[in-house]
């Protein structure tokens, strides 16, 4: 029984091996590349970069209110 389960463990080894190996690789190089292009094409929508518009800040403090 142990000799039919390694087997199948193998089995499921080169299994997940041929599938890896068939994954489309890309350089380095390229995906800094690709990326570093991607975020100064977006540069502008960062809410990190650009700051929030002050009508739009969920986080801002609340203002106070007086009752009549």
């Amino acid at each position: 029984m142990t000799s039919n389960s390694n087997v199948s463990s193998m089995r499921r080894t080169v299994e997940q091996l041929r599938l890896e190996a068939s994954v489309e690789r890309v350089k380095v190089s390229q995906a800094a590349a690709d990326l570093q292009q991607y975020c100064l094409q977006n540069a502008s929508k960062d809410a990190l970069l650009v700051g929030l518009p002050a009508g739009s800040n969920p986080f801002r403090e609340p203002r106070s209110c007086a009752v009549l």
